[in-house]
């Protein structure tokens, strides 16, 4: 692609996001999502392939409607309040508009187009759609989670983490497996979501910062399947190592920067004599716990070892190897400052 039609995308990115976050009249916002969709297309099908069109056409389709949508509920909530506010909306525009922001995320049930568009895009545009497409429909919800419904976000909460979990069972491509953690992990967002909004912000950060660790060492290692990362043991041993475990980290393991979140939110719920939720949730994320705990078993010990038959190794690109490494540093070892990270939310 033309660097500086590039530029002019990720520009256009960073706008509609920014229009978002600092507005607060519906049309504002709305206007900055549709921005960001229509960003982001060009950027997928920037190679041409009839996987990446369909993929861009699937997501556009969905945006679209979701946009739709959140213009339809700001619509009736100014024709019943008279106001544009984001802090005020009524019940019924409330819950459509709920649904509507869930639909960007991709929470289930909503999340059909998740998995194929993230499968027959680029790494690099997988990345922006898995991190920074996210941040602006969940601040709208982060602004409005005292006017959700309670019930709501329970349930397409808890249905996020078992279609995440199901989901990712038998997948060996990587970023279907990336698509249905996404799910997986924006269920639990969205449960703690009316019980304690800045935790709900402190589980995206470390989302976003284990993603995208994810991705740059994928980039890094031009992988796109489970059984390419063991031809990189002879390659790139560090890099592949921390790539497992970042896996490890997605699933939540101790003492790995993702089980700081997952605690977090169990202790939340059960502060909040939510007891029985946190135990279903729970239970619900070990069927993710053991395809990701599947993946590492496979790639690490049972796949044949892959030793080059040339007498000099080939070597990966260094040019993002600087970010890569301290990404992948913050997705593994970042447990110990999440507590000061809390104070400042």
């Amino acid at each position: 692609m033309n660097p500086l039609a590039l530029m002019i995308f990720l520009l256009s990115l960073a706008i509609g996001t920014t229009i978002t976050l600092s507005s607060y009249h519906w049309i504002l916002a709305w206007v900055g999502l549709e921005i960001n969709t229509l960003a982001i297309i060009p950027l997928m099908t920037k190679i041409p392939h009839p996987r990446a069109i369909e993929a861009a056409t699937k997501y556009f389709l969905t945006q679209a409607a979701a946009s739709a949508l959140v213009l339809f509920s700001s619509l009736i909530n100014a024709w019943q309040t008279g106001e544009w506010n984001i802090d005020s909306v009524s019940d019924l525009p409330m819950n459509a508009l709920s649904i509507a922001l869930m639909m960007k995320l991709g929470l289930a049930p909503l999340h059909f187009w998740m998995p194929e568009v993230l499968q027959g895009i680029s790494l690099s545009t997988g990345l922006i759609l898995s991190t920074w497409q996210k941040i602006a429909p969940m601040t709208l919800l982060l602004q409005t989670s005292h006017l959700i419904n309670l019930d709501l976000t329970i349930i397409l909460g808890l249905t996020s983490i078992l279609v995440g979990g199901w989901g990712g069972i038998g997948q060996t491509l990587l970023r279907k497996i990336m698509a249905f953690s996404s799910i997986g992990h924006l269920g639990w967002m969205i449960i703690v979501l009316k019980f304690n909004p800045s935790l709900t912000l402190f589980n995206f950060i470390l989302y976003i910062v284990m993603t995208a660790s994810m991705f740059l060492s994928l980039m890094t290692l031009t992988t796109t399947k489970m059984s390419e990362i063991s031809t990189s043991w002879s390659k790139t041993p560090t890099l592949t190592a921390s790539t497992l475990l970042i896996l490890l980290s997605l699933a939540g393991l101790p003492p790995l920067t993702g089980f700081a979140p997952k605690l977090l939110i169990t202790l939340e719920l059960v502060k909040q004599d939510a007891t029985l939720l946190a135990a279903l949730i729970m239970l619900a994320s070990l069927l993710a716990l053991f395809f990701y705990l599947r993946l590492t078993y496979i790639v690490s010990l049972t796949l044949p070892p892959n030793t080059p038959n040339s007498f000099s190794f080939w070597r990966t690109s260094n040019k993002s190897l600087p970010i890569t490494a301290i990404m992948n540093t913050l997705a593994l070892i970042f447990l110990p400052l999440t507590t000061t990270l809390l104070i400042f939310l």
